[in-house]
């Protein structure tokens, strides 16, 4: 399964939402691949434990060859890395994407990241990508490349605003470019269950009819932690409450 985590809005959690469940994934004995669109790299340096600059190859060299009409291109798995984590690998993102971004798009080359993952879902059946925080050429990829999307929702009224217009978009990408592309649900993500606004703002949208998934993850001082050692939650607290939150919103998926 192909899955893309996605939000215009920066600041959600996509990372820390795509790298967790990726490593639940593979912590239950599922080859599972990361793939980091992200120029800023945060899914990368989360499970390598390196500077996403320093990483070699990368997304950068996958696109750049696209470009390129020379021999020598490297096949698929020559840039996957393996990650210190049982079962759980990463395409790593670069500084420098954003540089080829006017290149691709002007060559039309929006279904070349799909095509890869067509030929490294025989390898890893759990894909699971990370985005940028823009509808730009890398995040339209992404979406055609899937099946499922997430949406991490952050559960305030700028956030229900950019959603609305977030479907819309996606709406129209499937119709012109992925009609295999379905929204899994909406991830609600730093939920404080004792206010009162973002009860009314999840109540909202389910009255709604949007997927609103059915755990809410909480607000924890220990993704920070994790973030900061480089560990998922599953490896390095596998039995705290944002960690089981995390499980079961991943047994709840398709």
């Amino acid at each position: 399964m192909r899955r893309v985590v996605f939000n215009q809005k920066g600041g959600v959690g996509k990372s820390s939402i795509t790298c967790n469940l990726a490593a639940i994934a593979a912590a239950k004995g599922t080859p599972t691949l990361v793939v980091d669109l992200d120029p800023q790299g945060n899914s990368s340096h989360y499970l390598l434990g390196q500077p996403v600059g320093a990483l070699s190859p990368t997304l950068w060299d996958f696109f750049e060859q696209t470009l390129s009409l020379s021999n020598g291109r490297q096949s698929p798995l020559d840039l996957v890395h393996k990650t210190p984590f049982e079962n759980l690998y990463v395409l790593p993102a670069h500084p420098d994407l954003e540089s080829l971004e006017s290149k691709l798009e002007s060559r039309y080359k929006i279904y070349k990241l799909k095509e890869m993952l067509e030929v490294l879902e025989d390898t890893f059946p759990s894909i699971w990508i990370d985005t940028p925080p823009a509808l730009n050429f890398f995040s339209r990829s992404a979406l055609i490349a899937a099946y499922r999307c997430l949406i991490p929702f952050d559960c305030d009224a700028f956030s229900r605003q950019a959603l609305l217009n977030l479907t819309t978009s996606i709406d129209e990408l499937r119709a012109d470019h992925n009609r295999d592309l379905e929204v899994e649900g909406i991830v609600v993500n730093q939920f404080q269950a004792q206010a009162r606004l973002p009860r009314e703002l999840i109540e909202a949208l389910r009255a709604e009819g949007h997927p609103v998934l059915p755990v809410a993850l909480s607000s924890s001082v220990k993704m920070r932690e994790s973030h900061q050692v480089c560990r998922p939650l599953i490896d390095l607290v596998p039995k705290h409450k944002l960690t089981q939150q995390f499980v079961e919103l991943f047994e709840s998926l398709t």
